[in-house]
């Protein structure tokens, strides 16, 4: 007999529980911090298979990821299958970054593939129409869904002699980001009440990395950023504008405590702003998976976990191929072991 796929939410969440008390965090990840190779590590993971780079143990993670988060979104309700399936396109999203970097500079698309993420058929590209396309507006005819071809068009109109990335990737993620937003109302009151903060959150970090790395990385003027804002977040449109026209790091990051960090950071540095953001992220998640316990809220909030846990896993691996000590492997992890912040 057929396995049946059922939408049973307390199924799949009693499930989720289970795995969460599987994940690397807290004295698990203490400990494959101690690990001396890639070769451990992968083992420790994936028991059974073997790993000898940390880039092949790097796509084996977030392909787990992905396996995990469709398959899971398989056995939902329709409105909420759609919902995490959206989520799933953020992995669309990189692997679109990387077609436009290797379309603007005229990359082979041998040198693309390794780096290219393993997707779901349903959502694969086609990697050679993209990088063939004769120019920008013929790419942007190609991005899968309306939300991407709208936001990449209006970057276009104001950048189209404009050959670094940043504006066009930063298009891509607006695209994912506005529609994600939309997505929220097909969602029951109090699965929404849960869910909506971590969307927020994830937006107010695009916003906070895109003043603080378009003004004082990439050098941008304020009045080319302001165009990539999405409505509907902690973040408001007058909110940002002050960010831009902001003059150093300390005066954002005093905006936007309680928005999209909980603590001021010790370092004023893009570096120091994005962990602690990511770090609110982690606490949103953990809050909403513990308080649905058995909603929908509680999918959303795993898989915001697993997120930070895959995240932490790849620096790791890195820090293991880099030969770094494990104290400052686990100093760069979420959450820090030594957060580099002061409580306000």
């Amino acid at each position: 007999m057929p396995l049946l796929i059922t939408s049973d939410l307390d199924y799949l969440t009693a499930r989720l529980h289970g795995r969460k008390s599987r994940l690397a965090e807290a004295a698990r990840l203490d400990e494959l911090c101690r690990l001396r190779s890639i070769a451990e590590l992968g083992k420790e993971i994936f028991p059974g298979e073997t790993f000898q780079t940390a880039t092949a143990l790097q796509r084996r993670l977030i392909a787990n990821l992905i396996t995990e988060m469709s398959e899971n979104s398989a056995q939902l309700a329709a409105h909420e299958s759609r919902f995490l399936a959206w989520n799933l396109t953020r992995f669309q999203i990189e692997n679109l970054k990387i077609l436009v970097r290797g379309f603007l500079n005229r990359t082979a698309i041998e040198e693309l593939r390794e780096q290219l993420l393993p997707l779901p058929t349903a959502s694969e590209l086609n990697a050679e129409e993209f990088l063939a396309a004769k120019t920008l507006e013929a790419f942007t005819d190609l991005l899968p869904h309306d939300s991407l071809q709208e936001s990449f068009a209006k970057i276009l109109k104001s950048h189209r002699d404009d050959r670094s990335p940043f504006f066009f990737e930063a298009a891509l993620d607006r695209g994912y980001f506005q529609a994600l937003i939309a997505r929220l109302d097909s969602l029951a009151s109090e699965d929404r009440e849960l869910v909506a903060p971590l969307v927020s959150q994830e937006i107010d970090t695009f916003h906070l990395m895109l003043a603080v790395r378009g003004r004082f990385i990439h050098q941008l003027k304020p009045e080319s950023l302001r165009p990539l804002h999405i409505a509907g977040t902690t973040i408001p449109r007058g909110l940002f504008e002050a960010m831009l026209g902001d003059s150093d790091l300390a005066t954002i990051s005093h905006r936007v405590i309680g928005r999209v960090i909980d603590s001021v950071p010790q370092a004023s540095e893009p570096a120091s702003l994005e962990s602690l953001a990511w770090h609110r992220f982690l606490r949103l998640s953990n809050r909403a998976f513990r308080r649905s316990h058995i909603g929908f809220a509680a999918v959303i909030g795993y898989f915001g976990i697993r997120r930070i846990e895959i995240s932490n896993l790849i620096t790791l691996s890195e820090g293991i191929r880099l030969g770094l000590p494990a104290d400052s492997i686990r100093a760069r992890l979420i959450p820090r072991t030594r957060m580099e912040a002061a409580d306000v």
